[in-house]
Formats: structure tokens, sequence, C-alpha cells
């Protein structure tokens, strides 16, 4: 008589593993670097912005010392444009602009993402550290910081957006960051302890017109 054969047990599964946020976007920047490198055939014709997810007030804050790395979508569609719309490249930025001039252009934007990043941070800081039940001029302090906060955020997510930003949208979102930056310095010099906060808008506000610049 024949023996019934144990049944044959499912195959042990094991949790996948997992890839933090922060580490996603310099990963696939180097990859999309790699392959333009590795690859002279790679489509040169508009730059793309580094892929990020969520608040880019988030941002890992050790990545100011590293090499920037920018993760860039390229494509050549013969059309200007970010994505299907117009072109997010400077004047000068075509097929045939070289590797560097393109690698340039990447780093000069990721450089303002970052330095809106750190402004962001830094007026969040400023702002929870004012008492809201203080005077008048301490409130002025907290709601100019809360609301720099918020441009720079928000022109940050702009300057990563892969496809859905044209550039004029672009330069309408950079030179608001702009003027915003100055006026929170501009107050924040006036508020004892925050000059570290006036120094971030500074920075960031000129970052931002440098990256302007490059795209009129």
């Amino acid at each position: 008589m024949p023996t019934a054969k144990a049944p044959i047990s499912s195959a042990t599964t094991t949790k996948a593993a997992t890839i933090s946020p922060t580490l996603m976007a310099p990963l696939l920047a180097a990859m999309s670097i790699h392959a333009l490198v590795m690859n002279p055939e790679y489509p040169r014709s508009r730059a793309q912005a580094p892929l990020r997810s969520g608040s880019c007030a988030r941002a890992d804050p050790g990545a100011r010392g590293r090499r920037r790395k920018t993760a860039g979508a390229l494509g050549n569609t013969g059309r200007r444009g970010f994505g299907a719309h117009r072109s997010g490249n400077p004047r000068g930025v075509t097929t045939s602009t070289s590797q560097q001039e393109l690698f340039q252009f990447l780093e000069d934007r990721f450089a303002c993402a970052q330095a809106c990043t750190e402004c962001a941070r830094a007026c969040a800081l400023r702002a929870s550290l004012v008492d809201p039940e203080g005077t008048e001029n301490q409130e002025l302090v907290r709601r100019k910081g809360i609301m720099c906060a918020e441009v720079c955020d928000a022109t940050c997510r702009v300057l990563s957006e892969q496809n859905q930003v044209d550039e004029e949208a672009i330069r309408v979102q950079l030179e608001w960051c702009r003027q915003v930056c100055l006026e929170s310095a501009h107050v924040f010099d006036q508020q004892p302890g925050a000059e570290d906060s006036a120094a971030a808008c500074r920075a960031c506000a000129r970052a931002c017109g440098e990256f302007l610049a490059t795209l009129r």
C-alpha cells in the first residue's frame, strides 16, 4: 500500500529589503549619471531635475559636503521644455552641449534646491523658537520664518519636479522665493540670535538669483 507523501512545504518568505527615502535620491542620481557617462549616445537635449519625494525640507543634512549628485532624466524630444513642455535648459544647452556644461547646469540647479532646503530648515527652526505670545516684533519674526520656510520648501519641490513644471513656472517661483528670502533676512537682522537664519536666507536668495540668470 503506497504511503502518503508529506506535503511539500512552501518556501519561506522573507521580508524584502527596503531603501530609506533619504538614500533613494542619491542612489537614483548615481545611476543616472553613470548611465550618461558610460553611454555617449545618451540624449542630452534636456536637463531634468533630481528625483525626490516628499518635503524637500526633510533632505539629508549631510548632503552638502558630498559631491553634488543629480538624477537627470534626459530625453531628445525635439521640442523645448521640461518634459513635454518648454525647455528648462539655459541658453546654449543643446544636443551638442558638452557633458561638462550639462553637468554644471544640473549641479547649479541642485545647488539652488539645496540652498532652499537649508533656508527652509533654518527659518522653521527660528519660527519655532519665538514665543507665540511675545512682542509684536517677535510675532513678525515668527510669521516671516513660517512663510519663508513654506516658500523655500515649495521652490525646492518645483526644482525637483521631473516633467510637470515648465520654464516660466520655474522663473516665477525662483523670483518669488528670492524676494521672500531677502525680506525675511531683513527681519531676522533685527532679531538677536537670528544671524544664522538671516545668512541662510541671503544664501538662498543669491542661489535663486544665480540659477534664474541661467534661464534667461
